[in-house]
């Protein structure tokens, strides 16, 4: 019977140690566990305070360039010689660059209206005709501004 309680004891002790260790590796654990997520969310905020700063808003005008209408350009096409184009654009100039910009607006609008003549209707049908038809249009511009207007916009395209 000395036995039997000196092994109960025993157990006992041993039981409230392991318990005791158990409550300390959780308590540990809970407490590296907290520290490093504060780590880590000061890191994330030192991180993106960084990266707002470096973040600057990029402007691909000046302040003082306008958008100037080319106005409406309606024509027929190539063929079918019975189809008609309706085109109203702008472009973007900046003030002084031109002595005389209503001049070279009436130079490019003539511009567009002799390109256009030469197209077809396969030649601006879909998407890709579109990005065509803006990329050549946008080249010609830069070529009769001697590379002076930079944007060229498409602002309304019928096909009739």
């Amino acid at each position: 019977m000395a036995s039997d309680t000196v092994t109960r004891r025993a157990r006992l002790r041993w039981l409230l140690l392991l318990a005791l260790l158990t409550v300390l590796a959780v308590g540990v654990g809970a407490a590296s566990g907290l520290h490093m997520i504060a780590r880590v969310e000061k890191a994330l905020d030192e991180r993106r305070k960084a990266q707002d700063e470096q973040v600057r808003p990029v402007t691909a005008y000046a302040e003082n360039d306008t958008l100037t209408s080319l106005g409406t350009v309606v024509t027929n096409l190539a063929g079918p010689g019975d189809v008609w184009v309706r085109l109203e654009s702008s472009v973007i100039v900046r003030p002084g660059t031109f002595a005389n910009p209503q001049a070279m607006v009436a130079e490019i609008r003539q511009d567009i209206v002799g390109y256009l003549r030469t197209l077809s209707v396969a030649q601006i049908e879909g998407p890709s005709g579109l990005s065509h038809l803006r990329e050549d249009l946008t080249e010609r511009v830069q070529i009769r501004s001697n590379g002076q207007i930079r944007t060229f916009f498409i602002e309304t395209l019928v096909v009739q």
